[in-house]
């Protein structure tokens, strides 16, 4: 069953989560995702994770974020747009070395983050 969510609640969860990342609070970050949430991206692999580049669950987004955050002390996004679909938001930002990414994040009905998949250009 799809979960419809207002475009202005999908907008400002964009924002919240470029605010999460730039705290720097990997617990702030943590608390707009399902317990049971999914991750891919191919950082993961790169990081040395598991090499579908996919992870699932709060305790390993944990240790996978907590790493990154460690690697990547100047850590900074830009929000350039948020674009959103009824249970879904994809946010378009900028990182601290000016990469353009395009994060995609889907809400189960509670509004928590239950799938997300880090896009980056292809080269």
């Amino acid at each position: 069953m799809q979960e419809h969510h207002e475009a202005a609640h999908l907008a400002a969860l964009g924002r919240e989560w470029i605010a999460a990342w730039n705290s720097r609070d990997l617990e702030r970050v943590l608390a707009l995702y399902d317990e049971n949430s999914e991750m891919t991206s191919d950082r993961i692999q790169a990081l040395g994770f598991d090499s579908s580049g996919t992870l699932t669950g709060k305790a390993k987004l944990r240790m996978y974020w907590g790493k990154a955050l460690t690697l990547l002390p100047n850590l900074h996004f830009e929000l350039i747009d948020t674009y959103v679909s009824p249970d879904s938001v994809v946010v378009f930002y900028q990182n601290e070395r000016g990469a353009k990414i395009c994060e995609y994040l889907r809400l189960n009905a509670l509004g928590k983050i239950v799938q997300g998949s880090a896009n980056h250009l292809a080269h």
